[in-house]
């Protein structure tokens, strides 16, 4: 049975998504090291080595590794259940700012007559991701992040979702159409240019390391804006050096997420940008969709000439191949004016070709089609026609 999926359509007024990483990009370290590794007596570097080397060993998704590794030293210490992780992302620090950085560029936006949405893209666990104050108070459109399918005792027992640094570009192309749910098969319909609901160079991604790359890449190429971020306090600026110089990135600004800060301001001057751009990209799809119209009356013209042209050289047939041939040709067109159905019509009438071959398979339903095709009431010479057809 097929799913009726909830979609966004494009809207009266332009929308700018902002895409992040979690980890590092909103909060300064892993949010699993932020508790929950603690809690199963875990040094964080150990977790990770070990769940890396399981990885390494299994030839084995680094993303998936982890996951099994959380569950597997849970087990007798922590019920990893929804309310369990959401209670350790409610631990999860964030950058300076971030608590009142949603809400605040909403407003701007609106304020310059933008839709300002923002969106999560993360390899970080949801569950804890849905625990924080910040996706509580309704920051997010949509949270795309690692997630776990739970038993019916509500206990974790294998992944839902494992998004890596590469399949993270699918959700680009999500937010790009509105199919925003994960198993939405509409993300593969083609949409004309003017229908897309966030085209991507009104995508704002913001990310910290190799693992954003491949969005990063893919913004950049359809004219989006990729921003690197770095930790404000470190002030260690050699990935974003790193990934500028490689063109993986257009910006960088501390993570500093605080009123009037570097980052809010570069975010302030897209959004005024978007908001100029959309006004000319809007005269140039009205320009499109004149030209296109131009173009089929242009054509429909040309084939008005050529029809004209046939039930002229129906009225003077003098030979019954003739006849056929012509009317083989008129059934090909679907659109007619009523003068040349009058025409068609009297031409039953008068010319003697037509007339005595009223009877055969391909003009009876030819002339009958046309018949249908006339307005109400047919004049008499149709009238007529019409009781001999029957």
């Amino acid at each position: 049975m097929s799913k009726n999926f909830i979609r966004k359509g494009k809207e009266a007024k332009p929308v700018v998504a902002i895409c992040y990483d979690f980890d590092r990009t909103l909060s300064p370290e892993d949010m699993q090291a932020q508790g929950f590794i603690q809690s199963v007596g875990y040094d964080v570097e150990e977790f990770w080595i070990e769940s890396n080397r399981l990885a390494e060993k299994n030839e084995m998704d680094q993303n998936l590794a982890y996951m099994y590794t959380m569950v597997q030293k849970a087990h007798g210490s922590v019920i990893l259940n929804r309310e369990n992780l959401a209670e350790y992302g409610s631990r999860v620090k964030l950058f300076p700012g971030v608590d009142s950085w949603f809400e605040r560029t909403r407003e701007y936006a609106l304020s310059k007559g933008v839709i300002l949405e923002h969106y999560i893209i993360s390899s970080g666990l949801k569950e804890m991701i849905e625990g924080t104050a910040i996706a509580k108070n309704g920051a997010f459109e949509k949270i795309y992040a690692s997630s776990f399918c739970f038993d019916s005792d509500g206990v974790a027992v294998w992944p839902a979702q494992a998004i890596n640094y590469t399949n993270k570009t699918q959700f680009l192309f999500r937010i790009e159409k509105g199919t925003l749910e994960v198993n939405d098969p509409a993300v593969n319909d083609y949409f004309a240019p003017d229908k897309i609901r966030v085209p991507f160079r009104n995508i704002v991604y913001i990310g910290d390391s190799d693992t954003d790359i491949p969005c990063m890449k893919l913004v950049n190429a359809y004219g989006g804006y990729s921003i690197g971020v770095y930790d404000p306090k470190t002030e260690d600026k050699n990935k974003v050096f790193n990934m500028l110089h490689d063109d993986r990135i257009k910006y960088f600004a501390p993570a500093d997420y605080t009123e009037n800060g570097q980052l809010e301001s570069l975010v302030k001057m897209i959004i005024d940008k978007t908001a100029a751009n959309e006004l000319i990209e809007a005269v140039h799809y009205d320009n499109v969709g004149e030209t296109a119209a131009h173009f089929e009356l242009d054509t429909r013209n040309s084939e008005q000439k050529q029809v004209d042209a046939l039930v002229s050289a129906l009225s003077e047939s003098e030979n019954f191949r003739t006849t056929h041939t012509l009317i083989e040709e008129l059934s090909r067109y679907a659109d007619f004016t009523q003068a040349q159905l009058r025409s068609i019509a009297e031409t039953a009438q008068n010319n003697s070709q037509v007339y005595l071959i009223l009877g055969d398979s391909d003009v009876k339903e030819f002339y009958k089609n046309v018949l249908e095709k006339m307005s109400e009431p047919l004049p008499e010479g149709a009238k007529r026609l019409k009781e001999e057809l029957k």
